[in-house]
């Protein structure tokens, strides 16, 4: 045994990443370990019920897991820690939620002992009815999910096999070609490219290019409706949207579908009346300024949440239509209020697409419980692999404070001492040279601060583009820079997600939401879609060295690092060398 893992009772695998086959073990142990910290030289993950529970549900069993320790380990693994990752992954399936012709939504379990604790739980016993045998009982349909989050927080998860209503039926196919979709997305492009970065492509025809899914977004959809409701996990620019898409024609049935803003919500609809038979007049959009309820509805999660004296001014969309389908897009940015009314949809089928499942509020357990467990996920490398997203290289530019912002720091204190060393002027002389370096190609600079962009944007003479652009001067600058006629475009966070800008190769960030990991691996996947002549991709992120941003960066790695990046340190004196 010379692994490169440390596998230890309590939990925890340290990686020696500088070992040889470093990469290959945090491919391997990524479906079921968290990364929990990452200095440079020895990395720790956490084996975690939730993490072996997802594992479980996506069609990992214990022996995989306990093989993927073997193979990778420097030294024998404690045995007590493999019988307690069999006993936990197979405490997944023992309590299962059934339809009965008979007696209705029941809850079934394996250990009727187990059963007659856990109905008995204060936290349990007013959502179960009377008892119909030693294995079986009843289930009050409306609290569906409330059970399953109670009882997953008491480390017993339910597998949901209760089925769904039909909804209203709704034929939807996949069309063999994609073609322009005008106006209706305002200048917008596909929410996951075209061609060579969305689906495999055979061919052009005229204005039309034939298509067909890729053999990984078949088996997500596979997985899903194979299943039971959950979550599919794929890296930005492997075509999330079209596997939402190709769901939809599967199940031919009405559908909601939830997003993070309105260029969202348009990319959404671009992308459908590209990639299907549905027509305009098929697909409705649902946000701040449009009010459709159509039988293909897309709605924003801001307006799905508005509230008005303590009332959701919009829950009639979720009985508005007898949708069979409710896809939530960037699933792990789920608002909490949607978590809630979400507990009243389960006898709808629930997809979540998303990039990570990590969740900087901690909630990762109310997305297994009340969208379900994760049914199918594609490593970010594997796909890399495939040619379907570009090689990424990753580097972090330190930079030295200058004398009196280094003392500010010192006497500030919390956010304010994170935004002097985040939003330090000693970081421009840098970008500008990084962007210098990659002078011909696309270059975005994203940043959390609006006064660093601003001065940002002046010194590389570039536009600037936030949360206060109006949406058609957003709709603008992006065609510009997707026609090159913007080489450099200066964003803020409303970039993180859902736009498509399969131009940008380089993408330089400079301050960012403290320590957020989905937001490291969002911004990496603005410049993750392929490449002419296979071209990588590079990732900057500059940081003040020796601060507490120093630190929030090492923190926002962890989730890339566990899918196998590595980040090259520099100082700012080494760029270019």
């Amino acid at each position: 045994m010379n692994g490169p893992l440390i596998v230890q009772a309590d939990r925890t695998v340290l990686l020696e990443s500088t070992h040889p086959e470093a990469a290959e073990a945090a491919i391997a142990i990524a479906p079921f370990a968290q990364l929990a910290k990452t200095p440079e030289l020895i990395h720790t993950y956490t084996i975690t019920p939730l993490g072996l529970w997802n594992a479980r549900a996506s069609g990992h069993d214990p022996e995989s897991v306990i093989d993927a320790l073997l193979e990778y380990a420097k030294h024998p693994v404690p045995h007590e820690l493999l019988l307690d990752i069999v006993e936990t992954m197979e405490r997944f399936g023992v309590l299962t939620l059934e339809q009965s012709p008979i007696h209705g939504l029941v809850l079934h379990s394996q250990d009727a002992d187990l059963l007659s604790e856990l109905i008995a739980h204060p936290e349990i016993v007013s959502l179960v009815g009377a008892r119909i045998d030693e294995h079986t009982v009843r289930v009050h349909p409306s609290e569906r999910g409330e059970l399953k989050h109670r009882l997953l927080r008491l480390d017993h998860p339910v597998s949901d096999h209760a089925g769904y209503v039909d909804g209203e039926k709704h034929e939807i196919a996949l069309s063999a070609t994609t073609g322009d979709t005008g106006t209706e997305a305002t200048g917008a492009s596909s929410a996951e490219g075209t061609g060579a970065s969305g689906a495999e492509s055979t061919g052009v025809v005229g204005n039309t290019q034939p298509w067909h899914l890729r053999e990984y977004q078949q088996r997500a959809v596979d997985a899903f409706t194979h299943g039971e409701s959950g979550v599919v996990v794929l890296p930005c620019g492997a075509g999330k949207t079209i596997v939402g898409a190709a769901t939809m024609a599967a199940v031919g049935t009405t559908t909601l579908i939830l997003v993070t803003n309105s260029v969202a919500a348009k990319q959404w609809k671009a992308e459908l009346l590209r990639r299907t038979t549905l027509t305009a007049e098929e697909i409705g959009e649902y946000s701040g300024s449009v009010k459709e309820i159509r039988p293909i509805t897309i709605a924003t999660y801001q307006v799905l949440t508005t509230r008005r004296k303590g009332s959701y001014l919009h829950l009639e969309l979720l009985d508005a239509r007898d949708w069979g389908l409710v896809i939530y897009d960037e699933v792990h940015l789920l608002p909490a209020p949607v978590f809630r009314l979400t507990a009243g949809l389960q006898a709808r089928r629930r997809l979540g697409l998303t990039a990570t499942l990590v969740r900087e509020d901690g909630r990762e357990e109310e997305v297994f419980s009340l969208i379900g467990p994760k049914q199918f996920e594609a490593p970010w490398k594997e796909i890399e692999a495939a040619g379907f997203i570009a090689e990424a290289h990753c580097y972090e530019v330190r930079v030295r404070l200058d004398a009196g912002t280094r003392r500010a720091y010192a006497h500030a204190d919390g956010e304010d001492r994170y935004r002097l060393a985040a939003a330090s002027d000693a970081k421009i002389p840098v970008v500008k040279k990084i962007a210098a370096q990659h002078a011909g190609q696309q270059v975005l600079v994203i940043g959390q601060y609006l006064d660093q962009l601003e001065e940002l944007g002046e010194a590389l003479d570039a536009p600037v583009l936030t949360g206060r652009t109006p949406v058609k001067e957003r709709t603008e600058l992006f065609a510009k820079f997707r026609a090159g006629e913007i080489s450099v475009l200066v964003v803020s966070k409303v970039a993180n997600f859902s736009v498509d800008l399969p131009e940008a190769s380089v993408a330089i960030q400079v301050s960012g939401s403290f320590g957020s990991r989905q937001e490291e691996a969002q911004r990496l996947g603005r410049i993750l879609r392929p490449k002419p002549h296979a071209e990588a991709a590079t990732f900057y992120t500059v940081v003040a060295a020796s601060t507490v941003d120093e630190h929030f960066g090492a923190h926002r790695r962890r989730f890339l690092t566990e899918q196998g990046y590595s980040y090259t340190i520099l100082n700012a004196d080494q760029l270019g060398r």
